[in-house]
């Protein structure tokens, strides 16, 4: 073994001035865990649990709000059908846009979420009773649940029909937020209703209606949640 090989440093060891200047290189993104059939299940459970409770207290505000649901809500205040049948008829059309844009997989999830709506909203009444609430804690309570319910739904790859389904899809193909989406849409159908809702009402909707897709917006962003 020669001197030189002896006195050497390591050729590893990098002197101060380098140290200072390596910078770590970037960790990897955690990979997506993928739920599981029985995950999926409770979520979709869960998702459409609390949306319909959120929109028992809507109806019981005689409020409205955007999207289907908002056109539901305007339709059972002038029809004797039960709103749960009227929603899940105004979502039926929107089943062939989930089949042909997301596949069958995103539709059957959305169907079955939107009859589970259906049918837990003719529940709520039998197990609640009609409801005297107070407008203002029965609009934005009821956006605040229809909205937790929704995110729960779409991280499940489901939702509930209608504008749920144009949000998403701009949000994949263009990167529009998927909550700011609905807005614009929900806003829109909730001035309509100054036809047949006092103006004081329509606007307290509105403000619900912003609040909804606020959490949508805030929490639905790509790359955030991993679950698949």
């Amino acid at each position: 073994m020669s001197t030189s090989t002896v006195n050497a440093e390591p050729a590893t060891a990098d002197s101060p001035a380098e140290q200072g200047r390596t910078t770590a290189a970037p960790a990897a993104p955690p990979s997506a865990v993928r739920h599981s059939l029985l995950e999926d299940l409770l979520g979709i459970l869960t998702g459409t649990f609390a949306a319909s409770l959120g929109l028992f207290l809507l109806k019981s505000s005689e409020a409205v709000t955007g999207g289907t649901a908002g056109l539901a809500l305007l339709l059972s205040y002038r029809l004797t059908l039960p709103f749960g049948v009227i929603f899940f008829c105004v979502n039926l059309p929107f089943f062939g846009l989930a089949v042909w844009k997301k596949g069958w997989d995103f539709a059957l999830r959305t169907g079955a979420a939107i009859s589970l709506v259906s049918v837990m909203a003719s529940l709520h009444p039998w197990a609640l009773g009609p409801l005297d609430i107070q407008p203002v804690y029965g609009v934005l309570g009821g956006n605040l649940l229809a909205g937790v319910g929704l995110l729960i739904l779409f991280r499940h790859k489901s939702s509930l029909g209608g504008f749920n389904i144009l949000a998403l899809l701009l949000q994949e193909k263009l990167g529009w937020r998927a909550g700011y989406v609905q807005m614009v849409l929900d806003v829109a159908i909730v001035l309509s209703a100054l036809a047949l809702v006092p103006p004081l009402m329509v606007l307290l909707s509105a403000a619900g209606a912003v609040l909804l897709n606020l959490i949508l917006a805030l929490n639905h962003r790509p790359g955030r949640y991993l679950g698949k």
